[in-house]
């Protein structure tokens, strides 16, 4: 086995009071400034968020990977780091949540601040200062005190009214906390980054247009010394065991279809790299625009997004939709999750009561709803044997959606049993008819990596069933 080595890596970790302060304005605007300045940057995400790493992919044309401590193992997270930050200039981590924020209250599990310890890097707290002045300073002093085994590398003050009003709050810092400040970033209209009902806006939608991104860049240049906070980050070693578990097989043995549009967006990369290790051809099609499947797929994935707003695209593209309710049908291993999973179903209603039919792969109706349906971390165990995994077998995930089945038109056995915060039960889920399984969990394969080779070995076995019935 060959010897480990040492990697050396400098990054930080942009971390927030709480959700809402800033952070990703602040992370999207030091990215926009580090990519304008030609360094190489590499990108993460705490937690299990999609649409932050979709940003900081669209700016740093790098791909941001998933970091997280509950659905992934310690050591999953090192090496997914080192592997992914080792040739880059420095890494750059965004938070989740507040910076204590996690699984429970309890531990410190899924937070940030467990990731920023794993990991061995310094924090960049980002404070909201709107209407607060020396009562900035108590929070900062409570952040710093709460957990003795962080290390800080400052704050940098969001939401700031003047340049007096962050003299004010550099004074109070300097006099009250053993914590530099970094600087602040003056409140504009124009940088404030809309919602949606998923979180963020996509990496699709306009704010990110190249105007933006140099907004974000001149924001963060403005507000602090990008240089300086360079010049402070430590180096930290990490270890290179040489065995990465991403290593594409070098012959693939199956074509896997990968629905890839503004109606699917939602992937982890890890997982495209799991199921190519496994021995899977990954190939890119789009539900909207596409008439035809690709040629000679043997499986095909859905991932997340939002079908609801492309509903009459989807629904006015007959053909393909005609194509994969045949192909499942016919038994092919087609995996569908959250957005996926709506499509795969007999249609989809939006808020305003218009129906538009989908693949009618499941005989339920989706139904979306002004308010949030589900929201957190999951933990499934096959109940009975799937194209994911036999029966026993857990994989984690979360859950985040504002739709809900309706209209079932039969009833089809759950192939899941859900479990939540501390074990707390859930109503069991998943639903596999024939070889087609639908969920409205988001799977991460990296908490099971048994999960893609099953697929991968199910989209196997439907080849050889082709092949034979040919001759």
């Amino acid at each position: 086995m060959p010897p480990e080595k040492e990697v050396d890596i400098k990054g930080l970790v942009i971390a927030g009071t709480k959700s809402g302060c800033g952070k990703t304005t602040v992370t999207l605007g030091l990215l926009a400034s580090l990519a304008r300045r030609g360094i190489h940057v590499a990108p993460f995400k705490v937690g299990p968020d999609f649409i932050d790493p979709g940003h900081h992919t669209a700016i740093t044309r790098a791909v941001s990977r998933n970091l997280d401590g509950w659905m992934l193992s310690k050591a999953y997270n090192l090496e997914c780091f080192r592997k992914n930050a080792e040739n880059a200039d420095v890494a750059v981590i965004e938070g989740v949540m507040g910076l204590f924020d996690g699984y429970d209250g309890k531990t410190e599990a899924g937070s940030t601040a467990q990731m920023a310890k794993w990991l061995g890097l310094p924090v960049i707290l980002v404070v909201d200062a709107k209407s607060m002045a020396r009562s900035a300073a108590a929070l900062v002093q409570g952040f710093e005190r709460f957990d003795k085994d962080l290390r800080f590398a400052g704050v940098l003050f969001n939401n700031v009214g003047s340049e007096g009003h962050l003299r004010y709050l550099k004074d109070a810092l300097e006099h009250n906390v053993n914590m530099p400040c970094l600087g602040g970033v003056v409140h504009e209209k124009e940088i404030a980054i809309p919602e949606r009902h998923l979180g963020l806006v996509t990496r699709n939608d306009h704010f990110l247009s190249d105007e933006a991104v140099s907004m974000l860049a001149d924001t963060i240049d403005k507000a602090t010394d990008i240089d300086t906070l360079l010049d402070s980050l430590p180096e930290i070693s990490a270890q290179d065991d040489l065995s990465s578990p991403h290593v594409p097989n070098k012959t693939p043995l199956v074509r896997i279809g990968v629905a890839v549009d503004n109606a699917f967006c939602f992937y982890y990369q890890d997982n495209f790299d799991i199921l190519k290790a496994c021995g899977a051809e990954l190939v890119y099609f789009s539900p909207m625009k596409d008439n035809d499947l690709p040629e000679n797929l043997d499986g095909i994935y859905f991932g997340g997004g939002y079908p609801e707003l492309f509903a009459r695209q989807l629904a006015d593209n007959v053909n393909l939709r005609n194509q994969i309710r045949e192909k499942s049908i016919d038994g092919m291993p087609i995996y569908g999750e959250c957005g996926g999973f709506m499509y795969l179903c007999r249609e989809i209603s939006d808020t305003e009561g218009n129906t538009y039919p989908m693949t009618n792969c499941f005989p339920f109706a989706t139904r979306m709803f002004p308010r949030l349906k589900a929201l957190g971390y999951r933990e499934i165990a096959m109940a009975k044997d799937t194209i994911i995994g036999k029966r026993g077998q857990t994989v984690r995930g979360h859950e985040f959606h504002y739709s809900e089945m309706t209209g079932f038109s039969q009833k089809i056995e759950t192939v899941y049993s859900v479990s939540a915060r501390a074990g707390i039960k859930k109503n069991d889920e998943g639903y596999q008819i024939a070889n087609t399984l639908g969920s409205y969990i988001h799977l991460h394969f990296g908490s099971q990596p048994d999960a893609a080779r099953h697929f991968m070995e199910a989209c196997l076995q439907y080849k050889n069933t082709e092949i034979t019935n040919s001759k």
